[in-house]
């Protein structure tokens, strides 16, 4: 018996709720076996992010060569990268990676705390996105990535074609928990066109580290072989049980 394999590209949550911490612990209720390659380490709880180290680029990339070597990948996700030469070394070592990647454009925590800088939003925009299988961002980091308000569905659908347009990412999923209304509606935009994914919305404080685990779940099921319409589906599932 062979397990599916995933690997997090992102940085470690010392709180155990977001980061590298929650996309292991979802690749392995999910039943996929999970790999990191650590891009900084952060003090942080559910409240606040205390302090942040980034690692050096040349590690981070030894850490994805040491993995798709030995082990070998089936799926791949970002998460935080920090710095434009984290980004730029990622983006540099998937070049020549065949397996899908899914890049979580995480820009800034719960807490607010910032957690991209802007110099390294472009190269993200420029190099890694049009490399990327699916990007999953919120309604802010979309904003941010397009330029776009976004107040509604058919915004969200506006976005994900602006993005798919702009840095060639093969689809785009706008994740709707930030807009209003009584549904959280997740926009995937994607070469099968557009579909929408609905759930209740609940009302509740414990979202730290709701996104991670969701486009965490998109690649455990995209490295089980599902399609990608099929993965979010799952996915959504999970993450809205998980939160209710």
């Amino acid at each position: 018996m062979r397990f599916p394999r995933a690997l997090t590209i992102a940085g470690s949550d010392s709180g155990g709720g977001a980061g590298i911490q929650a996309d292991l612990k979802t690749f392995t209720a999910l039943g996929v076996y999970g790999m990191t390659a650590l891009t900084a380490i952060t003090a942080q709880n559910t409240l606040q992010v205390r302090e942040s180290f980034e690692l050096p680029p040349g590690l981070v990339k030894a850490q994805i060569e040491a993995v798709v070597e030995d082990i070998g990948v089936d799926a791949a996700k970002t998460g935080m990268l920090a710095s434009k030469p984290i980004v730029e070394a990622v983006a540099e070592t998937l070049a020549s990676q065949s397996f899908p990647v899914i890049v979580d454009p995480v820009m800034v925590a719960k807490s607010g705390a910032p957690l991209l800088s802007d110099e390294a939003v472009e190269v993200l925009k420029g190099r890694l996105l049009p490399q990327a299988f699916l990007t999953t961002p919120n309604r802010f980091e979309a904003e941010r990535l397009t330029g776009l308000k976004i107040s509604s569905i058919e915004d969200a659908e506006r976005a994900g074609r602006q993005l798919i347009r702009e840095t060639g990412v093969k689809a785009a999923l706008v994740k709707g928990g930030h807009l209003e209304g009584g549904e959280s509606v997740d926009v995937l935009v994607y070469q099968g066109g557009v579909k929408l994914y609905r759930a209740p919305r609940i009302q509740t404080r414990n979202l730290h580290g709701s996104g991670c685990s969701f486009s965490a779940a998109i690649t455990a099921w995209i490295a089980k072989g599902l399609s990608l319409p099929e993965a979010v589906a799952k996915a959504k599932e999970f993450i809205t049980s998980a939160i209710r």
